[in-house]
């Protein structure tokens, strides 16, 4: 694959996903940086997880390197299962990341806008399971 890999934050709330997205751009050093989406609460606004809202938001940061979907709580892990499972919902590429949502976010995006493929994206997110807070 060639391009650069999109991050989609899955959370059951709107807010809380543009919130972890503009704080992930705002640590990641405020040059260009990979595309990162939020996918947050239900189409009117209210808290759960969209399918659609999803898939709009996967297809709008795929740049050809794939997609690496983040998520909060446990039925949004479902609702990107599905997704993925039905093989044409997302684009080419698309993997659910195992990471904790805000940690992982930063250093998802931070890999990506180095220029990291999709498993090196997968790696640095997922290693900030090990960070220590005390």
């Amino acid at each position: 694959m060639t391009g650069q890999v999109g991050i989609v934050l899955v959370s059951h709330s709107g807010p809380v996903a543009a919130a972890v997205a503009a704080l992930a751009q705002g640590l990641a050093g405020g040059g260009p940086s990979a595309p990162i989406l939020p996918a947050g609460g239900t189409p009117d606004g209210g808290l759960g997880t969209s399918a659609e809202l999803i898939a709009a938001a996967a297809e709008a940061a795929d740049r050809g390197a794939g997609v690496a979907l983040l998520v909060d709580l446990g039925s949004a892990v479902l609702t990107v299962k599905a997704l993925l499972a039905e093989g044409d919902e997302l684009p080419a590429g698309a993997r659910l990341i195992d990471a904790p949502f805000v940690e992982g976010a930063v250093a998802a995006l931070v890999t990506a806008s180095a220029g990291g493929d999709l498993d090196a994206v997968e790696a640095a997110a997922s290693e900030a399971y090990t960070y220590r807070k005390a």
